[in-house]
């Protein structure tokens, strides 16, 4: 059975799959090898298929005759909408530029709810992996002209991208966080003769989030109270 020239349901999902999305699969696939479920040309034929699909209605193909692809799973909540007019200063809490060189933004470092991203024959390379979010919404606007700006994320964050390209390329992943407080990473901007890339950054996770955040601010006021 060539599963891969299988018709997906209409009612399946469109998202962009994301590695995460594929090492599921691949366990599932796994499990039933190790069950008798699948035959060893089987388990391979599926592997190979799952490795080429491009989203997560396509990887839900190589499981549906199996037990795992029945079981309840929690409903997908999606992303809080954009932020209102006005909620987020149009300017930017930092700049991010690269004119014929390169910058980047990563590490240990707090995420504004702004961030402006210019790679003019330059790389820009901003990421969230391993940031301290204080605010649920954060805005990047990139503009790439002759460059490249890549935006990377937690793979526990929400991601949207509102965009495009002339002679370039605009590409940014659609991700939904299970928690809907998590925060909310939009990436917007135009790609000219250039590339614009938002995704998520494999095994990274970023925990407690908000709280851990805020219970610094918390420790910070009191402290200064009891002066």
């Amino acid at each position: 059975m060539d599963l891969q020239k299988q018709t997906v349901p209409a009612a399946a999902t469109e998202l962009r799959a994301s590695d995460a999305d594929r090492d599921r699969i691949a366990d599932i696939l796994r499990d039933a090898l190790a069950e008798g479920r699948l035959t060893a040309d089987e388990h391979a034929e599926r592997v190979e298929g799952v490795l080429a699909a491009k989203t997560v209605g396509e990887l839900d193909v190589f499981i549906r005759d199996l037990p795992a692809a029945h079981e309840r799973r929690a409903p997908q909540v999606s992303a809080p909408a954009r932020p209102a007019p006005g909620a987020i200063p149009a300017d930017p809490d930092e700049n991010v530029v690269a004119v014929f060189s390169s910058a980047v933004r990563r590490g240990r470092w707090r995420a504004g709810r702004r961030i402006h991203a210019y790679a003019i024959f330059g790389s820009v390379e901003i990421d969230l992996s391993e940031a301290l979010f204080a605010y649920q919404h954060i805005v990047i606007r990139a503009i790439s002209v002759f460059g490249s700006v890549e935006v990377r994320v937690p793979e526990n964050v929400s991601l949207r991208g509102t965009g495009g390209g002339v002679l370039g390329n605009f590409e940014v992943d659609h991700l939904d966080a299970e928690d809907p407080e998590a925060p909310v990473v939009h990436v917007d901007g135009w790609a000219v003769l250039g590339n614009i890339e938002g995704r998520p950054k494999r095994g990274k996770i970023v925990t407690d989030i908000l709280d851990r955040v805020q219970r610094k601010v918390d420790k910070s006021l009191r402290k200064h109270l009891d002066h």
